[in-house]
């Protein structure tokens, strides 16, 4: 019985046990096609993704307060810093180096931010720089639009299943392939210590006005949804807005604003031009927090081998446009 023959019911049960557990990792064999997945929108599937939205509304009833306003913005801070630093410049691109202990720690942190698992990720964003902006390229706004790269299509039965034979090198890593299949847990159990945070101040610290409800709405669901929106800005608005240093065959583009948003990723046309570099913030003025906290990391032994852009293809280039 396949997929699209299955009664209603049972497609919809399977889709609420994939929200905990999508199931063992398996990458098909080299030269082996890929199976055919259906390129439309999963909406059992993306129940939860609505609901984190929905739930934001919650500040209706429970206010805000200094604190869980300040809590939200720490939140969104520390995961878009595991987002750019770990799932994109670690996991995507192998940027530089860590212990393995090191990688899963990188790995729960990037999950916190509830955008998948990190080889799902990885073996997503490997795959754009592979067919950058041509038809292949999911996340195109030159080819499939705004609301299509923006999100639409990580929502789709296709999205949710990455092409695994590109992230070889991570599938090696057990613990990284039960991260991705169990990554729910992760901000389940952020969710739950926003919550206990809250009610303990709200026990323990009156003063400050906040209460589990809130510091659950503000800490976990509104940071989130800004971080979601944050990190879909360089699919959606990155390959249309800015401007080009280097031609790269695609339409990739740098953008200042972008770049303080996601904390140094809007210097997207630079990165596409040599994608391995740590840095995606080439010269001096073009901020690059992400870059800056790594190089921190590096200073304290937790990483290492940071790959630099060599200044020949920084600035000698015959592919840069002036």
């Amino acid at each position: 019985m396949t997929e699209q023959t299955l009664p209603v019911w049972r497609r919809w049960l399977r889709a609420f046990i994939n929200w905990f557990d999508t199931g063992p990792l398996t990458a098909p064999a080299e030269g082996a096609p890929l199976p055919e997945i259906p390129d439309r929108v999963e909406w059992a599937r993306i129940l939860p993704f609505i609901g984190v939205h929905a739930t934001c509304l919650g500040v209706i009833w429970v206010g805000w307060s200094p604190i869980a306003v300040t809590v939200a913005v720490v939140a969104y801070l520390l995961r878009m810093f595991a987002i750019t630093g770990f799932y994109h410049r670690y996991f995507s691109h192998r940027s530089f180096k860590t212990s393995r202990a090191g990688q899963f720690i990188f790995g729960l942190l990037g999950a916190s931010a509830v955008q998948r698992g990190p080889l799902w990720w990885a073996a997503h964003h490997r795959h754009h720089h592979a067919h950058s902006d041509k038809p292949e390229d999911a996340h195109s706004p030159v080819q499939h639009g705004f609301l299509r790269s923006h999100m639409g299509w990580f929502l789709t039965a296709r999205g949710f299943r990455p092409d695994l034979r590109r992230v070889r090198d991570l599938m090696q890593f057990p613990e990284l392939r039960w991260l991705d299949r169990f990554d729910i847990l992760i901000p389940v159990a952020l969710a739950v210590g926003m919550f206990g945070l809250g009610a303990l101040l709200e026990r323990t610290a009156p003063e400050l006005g906040t209460s589990g409800g809130q510091m659950l709405v503000w800490g976990f669901f509104i940071s989130t949804v800004a971080c979601y929106h944050g990190t879909y800005t360089i699919n959606s608005l990155s390959h249309v807005f800015g401007r080009q240093r280097y031609r790269t065959g695609d339409a990739s583009r740098n953008n200042w604003l972008l770049a303080l948003i996601t904390l140094g990723e809007g210097w997207h046309n630079n990165h596409h031009h040599f994608p391995s570099s740590t840095r995606q913030g080439f010269y001096w003025w073009e901020v690059d927090i992400t870059y800056y906290l790594l190089k921190v990391m590096a200073w304290l032994g937790i990483i290492w081998d940071l790959k630099p852009v060599p200044v020949a293809i920084r600035d000698h280039s015959p592919r840069r446009i002036a």
